[in-house]
C-alpha cells in the first residue's frame, strides 16, 4: 500500500470529485482513478460509489478514511523528524490563516519570515478558522493561525497572539446612529434587538461568542444576513443592512461606533499546532516569529 495512492483516496474522499481532487494534487485525473483502482484492487473492495457525478464513500472506504489519515500522519512524521536533523530551514510549510488575520496581521511578519527564510515553500491557505482547526486536527495543516476556539480541544496547543476589541457599529444613517446622536448615554443589548443585525455565519467562534452575551441576557440576535468574511460584513452593515460588530482597527468613517451598556468583546486570535506532531524547522522558525510578535506586544 503505497503512500501516493492512500493521498489520492483522502483527496477523493474530501472533495467527493475526482476531478477536484485531480487538481489539488497536480495530477491529470485519469492518474487519480488509477491510483484509486489500485488500491480497490490491493484491498480486494470498492472504496466508492460512483453514481452518475456523485461520490460517496462505500462502507469500507469509511473504515479505511481514518487508517489512511494515521497513516500518512506517522509518515510525514518521520520524514520531518529526519529532514530536522539536518538544521536546515526549507521545504514546505502548510499554513493555514483566517481572511481577517492574513489581511490585517500577518503580512509585516509574513514578508520578514520569508525573507529570512528563502528556501521554505509557503503553502499559504486561507480558510474559515473552524476549518483550520480541523486540518490541524487532522493533520493536512502544519500551522494555522486564526481566530482561538472559546473551548479548550484536546491534542491541539493553542497559544494567543493577539485580541480584537469587537464594536457595535452601524451605518452613519441607521436609525441607531441618530437615537445616539440624539441621545448620547448607552443603548442597552434590549434597544439593539429592535433591528435586524448583520453577523458571522451562526458555526463560527465569532458569533458564537457575540451570542453567549445575548443568550445571556435572555436576549435573541435579530439576525437578518450572515457571512463569514468580515469585509464583507463591513459592507453590508456600511450601506444600512443592519447593525454589527466588527474589529475596531475596521471601523472608518463610513460607520458608527455605537456606545452599548455591556461589558467589552473580544475575540482571542492565535495560532494552533498538533501536540502530537513533529514540527518541521520550518514551522518551528514560524512560531518565533509569532512568539517575537507576542513579546513586542507585550
Amino acid at each position: 500500500m503505497d503512500t501516493q495512492s492512500l493521498q489520492a483516496f483522502l483527496a477523493v474522499a474530501e472533495a467527493q470529485s475526482f476531478s477536484r481532487a485531480a487538481e489539488q494534487l497536480h495530477l491529470t485525473q485519469p492518474a487519480v482513478s488509477k491510483r484509486i483502482a489500485t488500491l480497490e484492487e490491493l484491498l480486494g473492495t470498492r472504496l466508492f460509489d460512483r453514481i452518475g457525478r456523485r461520490i460517496a464513500l462505500t462502507e469500507a472506504g469509511s473504515v479505511l478514511l481514518p487508517k489512511a489519515q494515521h497513516i500518512l500522519f506517522t509518515v510525514d512524521d518521520s520524514r520531518r523528524a529526519l529532514a530536522n536533523l539536518s538544521g536546515q530551514v526549507g521545504g514546505r510549510l502548510t499554513l493555514a490563516t483566517s481572511h481577517h488575520i492574513g489581511l490585517h496581521r500577518l503580512p509585516p511578519l509574513l514578508k520578514q519570515y520569508t525573507q529570512r527564510h528563502p528556501e521554505v515553500a509557503l503553502d499559504l491557505r486561507f480558510l474559515d478558522s473552524e476549518l483550520a482547526y480541523q486540518g490541524i486536527v487532522d493533520g493536512t495543516l502544519e500551522i494555522a493561525i486564526v481566530t482561538l476556539a472559546p473551548h479548550p480541544v484536546e491534542q491541539l496547543h493553542v497559544v494567543e497572539l493577539w485580541r480584537d476589541r469587537l464594536c457595535f457599529v452601524c451605518a452613519t444613517d441607521h436609525p441607531l446612529a441618530a437615537r445616539v446622536r440624539q441621545s448620547p448615554g448607552p443603548l442597552s443589548l434590549t434597544e439593539l434587538c429592535e433591528f435586524n443585525c448583520v453577523m458571522p455565519g451562526a458555526k463560527t467562534f465569532t458569533r458564537t461568542l457575540i451570542g453567549h452575551r445575548f443568550i445571556e441576557a435572555g436576549l435573541t440576535l435579530p439576525v437578518s444576513m450572515s457571512t463569514n468574511y468580515l469585509e464583507t460584513l463591513k459592507m453590508m452593515c456600511s450601506v444600512g443592512l443592519g447593525w454589527s460588530l466588527l474589529p475596531e482597527n475596521m471601523i472608518d468613517s463610513e460607520l458608527v461606533e455605537l456606545p452599548v451598556d455591556t461589558a467589552p468583546i473580544h475575540r482571542p486570535l492565535g495560532y494552533l499546532v498538533h501536540t502530537n506532531r513533529t514540527l518541521s524547522n520550518a514551522a518551528r522558525k514560524m512560531i518565533e516569529e509569532l512568539e517575537n510578535t507576542r513579546g513586542a506586544r507585550k
